[in-house]
């Protein structure tokens, strides 16, 4: 591929260009992304399709799927988007999710769901270093776990135990 693209004449490699451009929407998205981020904007428009599954405006009764949340999680990290930005719909998808929880017990698939989204949200937070903007936010979700005595509530300690131990975190 490296060959025939250093081969090609400039004309005919621009004109490969735009119809990938044109005819695939991923390539579309990218390009669109790559000129013109708008993060914040793309964001916020996550926030608000992940608050509808919760609480919607049109049906009577809330979805709550985790995975309209991670299918924005897996693009934006496809497309890498700012951490920062991940990592603040990663969270807003757990604390909206709180929300949700706090008015009906669920079943024991939701609270794994969440404490797998939390898993998640706690390595990709490490890795990236930005436990000093996210710390407060990851610790409220944890309370809010242990106040409500959820499912799975000692796996949500466990990860942000192991948080602290390779951070330095404190309590």
């Amino acid at each position: 591929m490296k060959k025939y693209v250093t081969e090609l004449p400039k004309e005919e490699l621009e004109l490969q260009l735009i119809a990938l451009y044109e005819r695939y929407p991923e390539v579309k998205k990218y390009y669109d992304f790559i000129f013109n981020p708008k993060e914040e904007a793309l964001v916020q428009q996550a926030k608000t399709k992940i608050s509808y599954e919760y609480f919607p405006t049109r049906r009577k009764r809330a979805r709550a799927r985790r995975s309209v949340a991670h299918k924005y999680i897996k693009e934006f990290r496809k497309l890498e988007m700012d951490p920062q930005w991940v990592a603040e719909v990663m969270l807003f998808n757990l604390e909206i999710a709180q929300v949700y929880e706090e008015k009906r017990p669920l079943a024991d698939a939701f609270y794994k769901s969440m404490w797998k989204s939390y898993s998640e949200a706690v390595q990709f937070i490490t890795y990236h270093h930005l436990k000093g903007e996210f710390e407060t936010r990851l610790k409220k979700i944890l309370e809010t776990v242990q106040q409500r005595a959820w499912p799975f509530e000692s796996e949500f300690t466990r990860v942000y135990d192991l948080l602290e131990e390779e951070t330095g975190l404190t309590n």
